[in-house]
């Protein structure tokens, strides 16, 4: 299953307009919303945590071994433009075939709920760290402006939609059905005679991950069509439902 380098911004000092709290506050919610919708989805995660920067996030994420790499960010106006400048722009690195791919999927989803989709674009970089000395496919998404009233009021007032097209964007990518999220419980696996198969996807032909003995307790966050996205002693895959109890 895939995993991802989480990273909302640190930093603390740009402050939203209408004073909810900072760049670093709002983007750690987002993550906050958007964990969920990773959880039932089979997307594992490591995240940066507030007190590292935007390069300690980077040396981290390059020590391990990671499918995608998502900043979270929201932007600002240049000097004399304070509070004009409206939209969403996803960040990728020039020549990177996978950022552009997901950079492109970010702002299709995005477009489907931002109140000026034609202000929703995506753009090659070579100045943002993030995506330009990431060893994985990396997006850096600046959502809305948080010096426009008009943003930071819908970034603040629309956190899970935004969670939920993220995470679109990201099934999208990595090839996964699009599952919402369910309050996790705990099931047993019940099975007459050998193994239960976790598999890479929801289908037969899925590869296996792990064998899950009879009586085995495994957590549940999501289901799709007759199959359950398990985590079991580390790993994250699908089960079939029907040999799961709950």
């Amino acid at each position: 299953m895939p995993i991802i380098y989480l990273s909302p911004s640190t930093q603390e000092w740009n402050q939203y307009v209408t004073g909810s709290g900072s760049e670093e506050y709002n983007m750690n919610l987002l993550a906050d919303a958007l964990v969920p919708y990773l959880l039932s989805n089979g997307i594992q995660y490591t995240r940066n945590t507030p007190d590292m920067t935007a390069a300690s996030s980077i040396r981290q994420a390059n020590q391990g071994y990671y499918d995608f790499y998502l900043a979270l960010h929201s932007n600002a106006a240049p000097e004399g433009q304070y509070g004009e400048l409206r939209g969403i722009i996803a960040f990728y690195y020039p020549g990177s075939a996978q950022g552009q791919r997901a950079a492109e999927l970010i702002a299709e989803e995005l477009r489907a709920i931002y109140p000026l989709p034609d202000l929703v674009t995506t753009r090659a970089t070579t100045t943002l760290g993030e995506v330009r000395l990431s060893r994985a496919p990396a997006v850096l998404v600046e959502i809305g402006y948080h010096d426009n009233y008009a943003d930071a009021t819908w970034v603040e007032g629309h956190m899970d939609a935004i969670a939920q097209q993220l995470a679109r964007a990201l099934t999208r990518f990595f090839g996964l059905p699009f599952i919402y999220p369910m309050d996790p419980v705990t099931g047993t696996v019940s099975v007459s005679y050998g193994t239960l198969n976790l598999r890479s996807y929801p289908s037969s032909t899925g590869t296996i991950i792990a064998n899950m003995p009879n009586g085995a307790s495994v957590r549940i966050y999501g289901e799709w069509q007759g199959w359950y996205v398990v985590h079991y002693q580390g790993h994250v895959g699908y089960a079939a439902a029907a040999f799961i109890d709950t």
